[in-house]
């Protein structure tokens, strides 16, 4: 049994995007949400990059923000070779994972492990102290969609820019 699965804690929905900031007008036009924090996740502000098990280099733009209490994060790929662009190539652009916040990452993983789920591509180091952690799981086939292990940062870093 998975512990972090419950239902009492906020998650996070991710959407593959061609173009993050036309996606980010149609949601401000459309549907009034505005807001987008916008941050590019690669080399400058990661320390740990890893997909299927080899440290790599990548780079996405991604948008946050909230519809209620559910996380939205519109992820666009930049560069390298990711879950993103796996997922694409299989797929096209569209809803991608489910994001579960949790307190300790390493734990998670070790459960998630446990429970059979390989960690797919992690990393982290995004936030003000080097902290901040992510780890997808190969649970598509499984659970019909990939699963976000988050370990949220103490601080954030300044978004690039709000949109």
């Amino acid at each position: 049994m998975l512990s972090f699965l419950s239902t009492d804690k906020p998650f996070q929905v991710g959407f593959l995007v061609e173009d993050l900031e036309s996606c980010i007008r149609s949601y401000n036009e459309r549907f009034g949400i505005s807001g987008w924090q916008i941050y590019t996740y690669g080399p400058a502000i990661l320390n740990r990059m890893i997909y299927r098990g080899e440290s790599t280099t990548y780079s996405s733009r991604i948008g946050l923000n909230y519809i209620g209490s559910t996380r939205i994060e519109l992820i666009q790929p930049l560069e390298g070779k990711t879950i993103f662009t796996e997922f694409i190539e299989k797929h096209g652009y569209g809803q991608h994972h489910l994001g579960i916040y949790v307190d300790n990452i390493k734990t998670a993983i070790a459960e998630a492990e446990t429970a059979g789920f390989k960690v797919i591509m992690e990393g982290g180091g995004h936030g003000l102290d080097g902290d901040g952690f992510y780890a997808y799981l190969d649970t598509e086939e499984t659970l019909g969609t990939t699963y976000e292990l988050i370990e949220r940062p103490a601080r954030r870093r300044t978004p690039e820019m709000v949109l």
